[in-house]
């Protein structure tokens, strides 16, 4: 029961800092500033559904992509592991790496917009994809993969209610609680980060050792 409370609580903490909806909650204001609360609405719902999507696709499908590129679970580990300290290390300076509205005008380039880039890679990157696709392979059972995808729904659902009600929380935070969040979400990437470079440096060191011997 503990290892399954554990592997929960670590995909939703992992899935909901790599995700960092506050971070994006900035671009989808200042995209919908023009619009009414019900067009903002219908709007929030494109960038978490497209993102939900492609995420889904790509857990989902992680093995057929490591077959098919010849990519160990424990190279993706490593790479994921240095991916996520830069991006934890960038949140944690306040320096988020998010692309900037162009000021587009017309309610169709917004809903382009809100596909992409705000839904995918925005909202779902590499970070995100590659951490899901490692818990994947990492969950012994049906019930650790099942508590992952929830993680997933989860996770997606707060990023749209949280899109929905960004007009509130950014009046509520100001700009310096919004920095203070998305530093400690920052350091939090930093230390699964370092987790999961280990757990995927360790048996490749053994594995060089091994053959040596």
């Amino acid at each position: 029961m503990d290892s399954i409370l554990q592997f929960a609580l670590l995909a939703f903490t992992s899935l909901f800092t790599m995700v960092n909806p506050l971070g994006v909650i900035t671009v989808f204001t200042s995209l919908t500033s023009s619009m009414n609360s019900k067009q903002a609405a219908s709007i929030a719902l494109k960038p978490t559904s497209t993102a939900q999507i492609v995420l889904l696709l790509f857990t989902f499908g992680g093995n057929f992509i490591f077959d098919f590129f010849n990519i160990s679970i424990n190279g993706l580990r490593v790479g994921g592991g240095i991916l996520f300290f830069l991006s934890g290390f960038d949140m944690l300076r306040g320096k988020l790496t998010r692309i900037k509205s162009e000021g587009e005008e017309s309610i169709e380039a917004v809903k382009d917009f809100a596909i992409t880039p705000l839904g995918v890679p925005m909202i779902t990157g590499p970070g995100v994809i590659t951490i899901s696709i490692v818990m994947m392979n990492d969950a012994p059972d049906i019930t650790h993969k099942s508590l992952l995808i929830a993680a997933i729904f989860i996770v997606m659902g707060l990023t749209h209610f949280i899109l929905l009600s960004s007009r509130q929380i950014i009046n509520f935070l100001g700009e310096s609680g919004n920095k203070v969040l998305t530093r400690i979400m920052g350091l939090i990437v930093m230390v699964i980060a370092v987790e999961l470079f280990f757990r995927g440096l360790k048996p490749i060191i053994q594995g060089i050792l091994q053959s040596n011997h």
